[in-house]
């Protein structure tokens, strides 16, 4: 049967007197290969999960598998271990990190009399809370239709329609199970269609930013590696910045003037995490394609962090995904330095003098901050080349867009055609490629 969002106000007891209990688990299975520590993967688990509020996390661990049982994930014996453990602690719900079918987790509800949420359910739970802006809510909505609709399970035949077809004896009529996913379909179309026309709305706002000759900068990384700290160093805007994985999730621009005296326009994006469901990949892109659009990617990693190369990692094979441009700029910013110690904080200012493009500083203290805003405006530096184009006389909108931008020297009509020569940076340059090909 259909199995919507998890309220967890209604676990924790009559009138949602106490916190939910929870319990996490994250299976290591050892044909499946995550490239984590089973570990580092609990703890973050542990994170996510206190991110949802009403939930308090009394118990979790490990749970070693040589592979998954088809019904119930685990073994019977674990089965029955693991739910007299959970019922000592009386347990209201169970995070398990990881994709749980349908079925598993039908079998292992009824088991433990509780309720569970698999890895992709508890993301959409705290993006569903997080959500503020119509875009956001729309997305998560849409999103978590899409999961929903891989959790229908076969439960409800007994409430068959009536027999139909041809002849005298017809076919059996549509189903219940059909009847939810055909509800599901109609109100994902709904949905993208009014997220259709918020992305024409957000494509207008593109448009008119181009028309600004300020570049974009888009700050991007995992999650809770400190992007939206930075941001409010930079803007002084008063976005939610807090030691929580998806503190901020709605997007967020900004015009800044650096210390250098460049104005760029600074993007704040959602932070990345492994795993990342696909509906959410999916439903966000449209918010996920202001990266495209940038015109230096600042990739923020939590350089304190144990497993800061796995989550590096991630957020590359993310951008790839996307389908980033290779030439667009790409600088690191490890942030977080002031909480490296010792030895290790020599260690990794080593590694940052070596490396191009990397920049060691924290946006909690300032500290290497200028050199990475040196870097920022250097890199950006509005460098102008003088060229020679030819237009078409239907090319109006092309033309009324070069004298827009400032950027005609002069102008000669031809019986060809318009000459124009232009003096104008790369981004005109690309920005006009785009413009001519739309």
């Amino acid at each position: 049967m259909a199995r919507g969002p998890v309220d967890v106000s209604e676990l924790g007891g009559e009138g949602g007197t106490r916190p939910t209990r929870a319990y996490v688990l994250h299976p290591d299975i050892r044909t499946v290969d995550r490239g984590r520590l089973p570990e580092y993967a609990l703890g973050e688990a542990e994170a996510l999960a206190y991110a949802l509020p009403g939930l308090d996390v009394v118990g979790s661990e490990v749970v070693r598998l040589p592979k998954a049982h088809p019904g119930l994930l685990f073994g019977t014996g674990k089965v029955d271990e693991l739910g007299t453990r959970m019922g000592d602690l009386d347990v209201d719900l169970v995070l398990i990190d990881g994709p749980v079918s349908p079925v598993q987790q039908r079998n292992l509800e009824r088991a433990w009399d509780v309720k569970l949420l698999d890895r992709t359910g508890l993301i959409l739970e705290i993006f569903a809370d997080r959500a503020r802006t119509r875009e956001g809510v729309l997305q998560v909505e849409l999103a978590a239709l899409s999961y929903q609709r891989t959790r229908l399970v076969r439960a409800w035949t007994h409430l068959e329609r009536q027999r139909g077809g041809l002849g005298f004896v017809g076919g059996p009529g549509e189903t219940q199970i059909e009847a939810d996913r055909r509800a599901i379909d109609e109100q994902m179309v709904r949905l993208r269609r009014q997220l259709s026309k918020v992305a024409k709305t957000r494509d207008l706002h593109r448009a008119a930013r181009r028309k600004v000759p300020f570049p974009v900068v888009a700050l991007v990384g995992y999650t809770n590696a400190g992007k939206s700290t930075l941001f409010n160093r930079l803007t002084g805007a008063d976005v939610l910045a807090k030691d929580m994985l998806f503190a901020t999730l709605d997007p967020t621009m900004r015009a800044v003037t650096l210390p250098t005296g460049k104005q760029v326009i600074v993007s704040d994006t959602v932070g990345f995490i492994s795993d990342l469901p696909t509906q959410l990949v999916a439903a966000f892109r449209a918010t996920l394609e202001e990266v495209l659009e940038a015109d230096l990617i600042v990739h923020v990693r939590d350089i304190a962090h144990s497993e800061t190369e796995s989550q590096a990692q991630n957020v590359r094979s993310i951008l790839a995904d996307l389908g980033v441009r290779k030439e667009t700029p790409l600088v690191e910013l490890w942030n977080k330095s002031d909480l490296l110690e010792g030895e290790q904080a020599e260690a990794v200012k080593n590694r940052a003098t070596r490396t191009e493009s990397v920049f060691l500083a924290s946006s909690v203290t300032g500290q290497g901050l200028d050199a990475f805003f040196d870097a920022i405006t250097v890199i950006l530096d509005d460098v102008r080349h003088l060229e020679t184009l030819t237009l078409g006389f239907e090319q109006g909108r092309e033309r009324a867009w070069l004298f827009q931008q400032g950027v005609v020297e002069h102008e000669v009509q031809t019986d060809e055609g318009i000459n124009l020569q232009v003096l104008w940076t790369d981004r005109q340059k690309r920005n006009f490629r785009d413009l001519r090909r739309g």
